[in-house]
């Protein structure tokens, strides 16, 4: 078991903080008009179906409808929880380490890296071609080394 300093404690971010600065810069990213920062957050959103009935083009073309609450709902459904609610009263009781999203919040799983419709699928390219495999809702992504 790993101890740290109450100093060391407090210099580390707290896990819903650390979530809620996470969807703030995906929320951001989903409403840009550049199509490597919004595409795969777009995409996301579709996979965790917070958001249905509508294309990745339609939805693209009506990004600006998209609020914190919908980002908010698809990290709670890629951790594996039913609600936002659910999620952020387990994260108080995780740390950042812990968290299921952060390969994905310093931009390593948008392009150039490799999208699967599964993890079956990702695992397999990856061991023919390298890169470390990460789910991401139903899908999964190859992050290149």
């Amino acid at each position: 078991m790993h101890i740290t300093s109450p100093q060391q404690a407090l210099l580390q971010p707290k896990a819903p903080v650390a979530v809620l600065a996470l969807a703030r810069r995906l929320h951001r990213d989903a409403r840009s008009d550049s199509l490597a920062l919004s595409l795969p957050i777009l995409r996301r959103l579709i996979a965790s179906q917070t958001l249905r009935d509508l294309t990745l083009p339609q939805l693209h073309r009506r990004r600006n409808m998209i609020q914190r609450k919908h980002i908010l709902r698809t990290l709670a459904l890629e951790a594996g929880f039913t609600s936002w609610e659910d999620y952020r009263h387990a994260l108080c009781a995780l740390g950042v380490a812990e968290l299921p999203h952060f390969d994905l919040a310093h931009n390593q799983a948008g392009y150039p890296n490799l999208w699967f419709s599964s993890r079956a699928q990702a695992i397999s390219h990856a061991l023919a071609h390298g890169g470390r495999v990460m789910n991401v809702g139903t899908q999964a992504v190859v992050l290149s080394d």
